[in-house]
């Protein structure tokens, strides 16, 4: 089998390992043991790239539960039983602004013999703003902006998107009378419930004064609106939380077990930290291949924006490696893939890249510059130029992102 090929195969093997109905089904048992009260009924929220299929899962145990359903394009289909949501992502949107205030809503017309069942996945935090007193939709859009483009990784971004929210860090537990219990895919390395979604059911990453601080460390503190910085330098003033049950249910660590399983190796390294620095240190592994060995990795890079090209993080970091294999060669044909497990990376359609040996030639035969093309963060146009482009489509799950390197 082709390098290319079996990159591939093990990715969709990483991908279907985070089926987000049998991550639910798997943890069902534990939410039916504190059923409603006399009186009382489910109320089903689902948040995330993979609410539809976990509500679909959910539902077939919970018959006559009430159900909402808030997900992005692609992930939208009409369910029986259920109002299904379209929000925006990665940017928030209007539609989102209203599916939070339907969220808060019956959150609100909840009864403590009622109980909530919360199914969180990836992708939340951008589909539900709700922002602080005194800021508005397009503050919140300007903090997200500048956030996704400072290099930050999924802990720091939560810090700051808790601050300025009414539902993230365990907002919706101070909205509902009634118990709630969370089943949570994880798109996040090390499986950090706070950071998923923005831990709607979970206490938050950190306080105001955490948040500002970091805000200046990343220097986008006097980028941020007036309204946002006003927000964060009001003080803490929340009360407890109530307690909730999280139950994680799926995560990238499962899919990258499946992708062991399918005949990789687990690699020595986690997929995380600055794109340049994770794609370095995933080539030099390279020389130290057996044939025909794979090595899977799983998490998540981060990418600080230069420029306004098109692109995302596995875009970035395949043309990135591509061109470190090109100046450190090996003597053996190879492939590398790194794919978002949602089938979208970045603001784009694709979902991630997938290079070869020969990568970087074809780009500059298609008329791009590969090294200008990574300066102003235009990866997408650099890797369609040399037919390296992933395009899976929504998988209707979030795992955080997939990467193989595999040697003939």
């Amino acid at each position: 089998m082709r390098p290319v090929d079996r990159a591939m195969d093990l990715i969709r093997a990483g991908i279907a390992a985070a089926d987000p109905a049998a991550a639910v089904r798997r943890g069902m048992a534990e939410v039916l043991a504190d059923p409603p009260g006399p009186g009382g009924r489910w109320q089903v929220i689902a948040l995330g790239k993979a609410a539809r299929a976990m509500a679909e899962a959910a539902l077939a145990f919970l018959p006559g539960a009430g159900a909402l359903v808030v997900t992005n394009a692609g992930n939208d289909a009409p369910l029986d039983g259920a109002r299904v949501l379209r929000a925006g992502h990665p940017q928030p949107d209007a539609e989102g602004a209203a599916a939070a205030a339907e969220v808060e809503g019956l959150l609100r017309a909840t009864v403590p013999h009622d109980r909530v069942l919360a199914l969180i996945s990836g992708g939340g935090s951008a589909m539900l703003p709700a922002p602080s007193p005194g800021m508005t939709l397009a503050d919140k859009q300007d903090v997200n902006r500048l956030l996704l483009g400072s290099g930050a990784d999924i802990a720091q971004v939560n810090l700051i998107r808790q601050n300025l929210s009414r539902l993230k860090g365990g907002g919706w537990l101070r909205l509902s009378p009634a118990p709630i219990v969370a089943l949570i895919l994880s798109d996040v390395p090390g499986d950090d419930l706070r950071v998923i979604a923005s831990g709607p059911t979970v206490a938050p990453v950190g306080g105001r004064a955490e948040a500002v601080a970091l805000a200046r460390q990343l220097g986008i503190w006097d980028r941020m609106p007036e309204t946002a910085r006003a927000a964060l330098l009001r003080p803490d003033g929340n009360p407890a939380l109530p307690s909730a049950r999280n139950i994680l249910v799926g995560s990238n660590s499962i899919s990258v077990t499946a992708m062991v399983e399918g005949g990789a190796t687990a690699a020595p390294i986690p997929l995380e930290g600055d794109v340049q620095e994770c794609a370095e240190a995933i080539w030099r592994l390279a020389p130290s291949l057996e044939p025909g060995q794979a090595l899977a990795l799983g998490g998540e890079t981060t990418v600080r924006l230069t420029g306004d090209g098109m692109g995302g993080r596995n875009q970035e970091l395949a043309l990135r490696l591509a061109l470190l294999a090109e100046a450190r060669p090996v003597d053996f044909d190879w492939a590398f893939a790194s794919v978002g497990s949602d089938g979208r990376d970045g603001p784009g359609e694709a979902a991630g890249g997938l290079v070869g040996p020969g990568t970087p030639a074809a780009i500059r035969a298609g008329g791009i510059d590969p090294l200008a093309a990574l300066a102003r963060n235009d990866s997408t146009p650099a890797l369609q130029a040399g037919g390296a482009l992933v395009m899976t489509g929504p998988t209707g799950t979030n795992v955080a992102d997939l990467a193989v390197l595999v040697r003939a």
